[in-house]
């Protein structure tokens, strides 16, 4: 029986990521030995999306709000690449993580699985 979903981050500053998501983003940990942080993940959902090549993946942080999270999120040392933008689904921006990876923020302006 599935339990649950693992994501992996690669990054050439796995430190400066894992501090980054732990302590800014205040996502409980467990060590899995010898200083390796596994962060829990709010609960997630996953979509398939048409593609001419099979093999990508992206990750998204859901919130309420985009602009007030951003906010809050700046207010603590969080970069952003952009402005949020509206894509008509939902209001998007990316988080910079200090390895130099992206993760994306987004408010869902469609039905999602988390009222399920």
């Amino acid at each position: 029986m599935i339990t649950g979903s693992h994501v992996i981050l690669y990054s050439s500053d796995a430190e400066g990521d894992r501090a980054f998501l732990g302590e800014l983003l205040r996502l409980p940990a467990v060590d899995a030995g010898g200083g390796w942080l596994i962060m829990q993940l709010p609960p997630g959902e996953v979509a398939v999306h048409p593609s001419e090549a099979s093999g990508a993946a992206e990750l998204y942080l859901v919130c309420d709000d985009v602009e007030r999270t951003v906010q809050e999120l700046t207010e603590n040392g969080v970069t952003f690449d952009g402005p949020v933008t509206d894509q008509g689904w939902g209001r998007l921006t990316s988080i910079r993580l200090p390895g130099g990876g992206r993760v994306g923020l987004y408010e869902a302006r469609h039905p999602t699985a988390f009222d399920l």
